[in-house]
């Protein structure tokens, strides 16, 4: 077991690799009453289509089948895992995103028997004919009730026009079509692929003893037998910087229509502290930008053309990347120029230092709010190592941006090519 000391932060991070390729890591956090805990693999919406282990041979299955298996693994031979979890006085969860799927824990007390049942369904699944397409009903639902939510709609209709190809502007759960393609046999050739213990991560925070949860997940995963781990090949179409529509229109039940400005990520292969400094500057331009702080965002109150405060948000991934700007308007047209016009403008001016420093330190403030919250350093730290970073390294990151670090990023990241836009109207 290797700690890692983040004196800055006060806090001490143990790491553990075992034999089986399962990275264990936990955070003590002696101050607080409740224990968090993910278990995650690396495996998300947009892992569609790759190389099978065993057979060496490609294959592509139905799209949301990382999101339908999440839902199958919480029922086993003996039944629901949620009753389980409830009578050890337990809360349990999970999500799929484009990129990874957790299941998660949180407790006050039972905390090893609680983490044994998290480690044992994660591990054992049960998949038939019969439960599979009663699923297909209950997610078919789900599907629609999403279907009926413009800003879901909106949000994959914008990442329809960055996107030509990539499956990343496939919605998570899939398409009431694509589930009802769904086998058990493909659930299995998912789970095997992609849920080996080489391609997981477990995560621990609490009131805990690092020495003793450590050997309790060590001793379990020793009773168990594993497959050799195998490199996972995944497939994806090649993208260029361009985007697929320049701007497109969407008839949903809104009342006040929608507007998107969307800039697709012309270099999505960074990973580990590149992508951390450029994640970061972007978050920090974005605030800078179109904050409740800004210039535009005072142009676009006081003119009227805003119902409710602008929304703005970066997401980068290994393969993919885009920020989104956004808000509900009756003057879409005013939005959009207004965007345009501080991306020309900041673009043209020098970034003053004073205010770069004040939203870096705001950024700053919010991230030590955050870490205060069990679930956001769990869901987080393993998002970030997923990607090679370190979430504890955001703040010294943070501290050391400057402006010529934002301006930089500026120019890469808002290009004309990638830009498009994206209107709600009512039907």
């Amino acid at each position: 077991m290797n700690a890692v000391i983040y004196k800055k932060l006060g806090e001490t991070i143990y790491h553990e690799k075992l034999v089986n390729g399962l990275e264990i890591f936990i955070l003590p956090k002696k101050g607080f009453h409740k224990t968090f805990a993910t278990f995650t693999t690396k495996y998300g919406s947009i892992d569609n289509k790759f190389l099978l282990p065993e057979k060496k041979c490609i294959t592509q299955v139905p799209d949301g089948i990382a999101h339908f298996l999440e839902h199958k693994m919480f029922e086993s031979e003996k039944g629901d895992v949620y009753h389980t979890f409830a009578k050890q006085g337990a809360f349990a969860n999970a999500f799929t995103s484009f990129s990874r799927t957790a299941y998660t824990l949180s407790a006050t007390f039972n905390i090893n028997e609680n983490l044994t049942t998290l480690l044992n369904f994660v591990q054992d699944p049960y998949f038939s004919d019969e439960t599979v397409e009663k699923e297909k009903g209950i997610i078919e639902q789900e599907i629609k009730m999403y279907d009926d939510n413009p800003d879901w709609r909106a949000r994959f209709g914008i990442l329809a026009n960055m996107y030509k190809s990539h499956p990343v502007k496939i919605d998570i759960a899939g398409t009431v079509n694509s589930i009802n393609q769904i086998t058990k046999e493909d659930l299995y050739a998912c789970y095997n692929t992609f849920y080996h213990p080489n391609n997981m991560l477990f995560f621990v925070v609490g009131p805990v003893e690092p020495e003793e949860i450590i050997k309790l997940i060590r001793n379990n995963q020793e009773q168990k037998t594993f497959s050799k781990p195998e490199e996972i090949h995944r497939i994806f179409p090649d993208e260029d910087a361009k985007v697929n529509r320049r701007s497109s229109v969407m008839n949903l039940p809104v009342q006040t229509p929608k507007v998107f400005v969307g800039y697709k990520e012309s270099n999505p292969g960074r990973q580990g502290q590149e992508l951390l400094k450029y994640e970061l500057s972007l978050n920090v331009l974005l605030e800078l930008m179109f904050g409740n702080s800004s210039e535009a965002y005072e142009k676009m109150y006081n003119g009227g053309y805003l119902d409710k405060p602008l929304t703005f948000d970066y997401t980068n991934e290994k393969g993919f990347g885009f920020s989104v700007i956004g808000g509900d308007s009756r003057e879409p047209e005013e939005i959009i120029n207004i965007v345009d016009e501080t991306v020309f403008k900041f673009k043209k001016e020098s970034i003053k230092k004073e205010d770069a420093q004040r939203i870096i330190k705001k950024e700053i403030g919010s991230f030590l709010s955050a870490i205060n919250s069990p679930q956001f350093i769990a869901n987080q730290f393993t998002r970030y190592r997923f990607n090679d970073m370190d979430l504890f390294d955001v703040l010294p990151t943070l501290e050391n941006l400057t402006e010529k670090d934002l301006e930089q990023v500026l120019h890469l990241h808002f290009s004309e090519e990638s830009k498009t836009t994206l209107t709600v109207i009512g039907k």
